[in-house]
């Protein structure tokens, strides 16, 4: 059966954030984030994304609950952490369009809903004119001692849909991993997607 798909923009994000925020830290507590979640973190993370009148939150519900979800908005109002890697770069982050996270429970996937997520991301950048899409997600080993035997991750699917990782371009961000009792730092590496 096929999910609801419900789109939000701008301030109306704050309708969804409580429950955004709960999804965020059950989804990442999987490999490979391994995120020990906070939820009145989660709840100010996603507090930024009603500021900002050209974000999109797109939610996909099963009987009114939400079982997923995706973010996106303008790089220039994303984290500054995210706008770091950029500054020595070519790239103009005026022009670029940051995806957020795509979380969904384990239950719902492979019926296409991830790349629903990016088509509805996708078509927002177009309006919005940028000139670039990209998100960035966390590097870990192939031998990562908590890597599930069937871990199979989505890099299949973003070559596929044209974006290609880009190794020079990395940032930093501390959190708390389950059975740890102190934040680690992590490293996340850009992809990117010409849109031009």
């Amino acid at each position: 059966m096929a999910l609801a798909i419900e789109i939000l923009r701008g301030a109306s994000i704050l309708d969804c954030v409580e429950a955004v925020a709960r999804l965020r830290i059950e989804v990442f507590r999987e490999f490979p984030y391994l995120y020990d979640g906070d939820l009145a973190y989660e709840k100010q993370y996603m507090q930024a994304y009603s500021q900002s009148p050209d974000s999109l939150v797109v939610l996909a519900k099963d009987a009114g609950r939400v079982v997923g979800a995706s973010t996106a908005l303008p790089l220039r109002d994303a984290d500054v952490e995210f706008q770091k890697p950029f500054e020595a770069t070519a790239y103009d982050p005026a022009s670029i369009y940051y995806f957020g996270e795509s979380v969904l429970l384990p239950e719902y996937r492979g019926r296409g809903t991830g790349h629903r997520f990016f088509q509805e991301r996708e078509a927002v950048a177009r309006s919005w004119g940028a000139a670039w899409t990209c998100f960035c997600a966390v590097e870990r080993p192939v031998d990562h001692p908590l890597r599930p035997a069937e871990y199979r991750g989505p890099e299949s699917l973003w070559k596929k849909l044209g974006y290609e990782k880009q190794p020079e371009l990395q940032c930093s961000f501390s959190w708390k991993v389950i059975g740890e009792d102190q934040e680690v730092n992590h490293t996340l590496t850009f992809w990117m997607r010409n849109r031009i």
